[in-house]
């Protein structure tokens, strides 16, 4: 009787250990809208996608690789000479540009129910290139956070919010940055 006893509490605490071993991870998938401030651009917002995949090195901190997209046009003044004084001759360039970001660092999260909240920071690289051949590549750090909302066992969504800084153009570009998608656990 005592060894009955013994195997239901060790299968009783067993089950309850099991479910607080977090996550291995996770892969995030979604839609990016990007503040920005690009040189020769009034701040201009844009929108694109952002992935990110996180895998566990200890119960509340991971390791991640954070990736996005952002499309964005804007007219750019142009000075033009005209041969009458009456005219306006001014005129705008359209200056649609890519921006990518590269990122990877630790992020602390926690669970709390069904929700679960986080802060990261990440370095990387910033690349932007625009469709009139000016193209840059420079360093970028990213600090922000979010949450996770699990509606599924495998399956949450995430509302994300980061400030992200370049240095693109040799200018300082203060960014934000805010996603929300599908995160698929594992």
């Amino acid at each position: 009787m005592r060894t009955i006893g013994l195997l239901i509490c060790a299968f009783v605490l067993g089950g309850i250990a099991s479910a607080q071993i977090p996550t291995a991870g996770n892969v995030f998938v979604g839609y990016s809208y990007y503040n920005t401030d690009l040189p020769g651009f009034d701040r201009t917002g844009t929108n694109g996608w952002e992935a990110s995949v996180e895998g566990k090195v200890l119960p509340f901190i991971g390791i991640v690789a954070d990736f996005d997209a952002h499309y964005g046009s804007h007219g750019i003044p142009v000075a033009v000479t005209c041969p009458i004084n009456i005219l306006n001759c001014g005129s705008n360039l359209s200056g649609d540009f890519t921006e990518h970001n590269y990122l990877f660092g630790p992020r602390a999260s926690f669970s709390v129910g069904k929700i679960r909240p986080f802060a990261e920071v990440l370095i990387g690289a910033g690349h932007v290139h625009a469709n009139f051949g000016a193209s840059d590549t420079s360093f970028a750090t990213a600090i922000g956070g979010g949450l996770d909302y699990k509606f599924l066992k495998f399956l949450a969504w995430r509302l994300q919010g980061d400030y992200v800084h370049t240095n693109l153009f040799d200018v300082a570009q203060n960014n934000v940055r805010i996603s929300t998608g599908i995160v698929v656990r594992f």
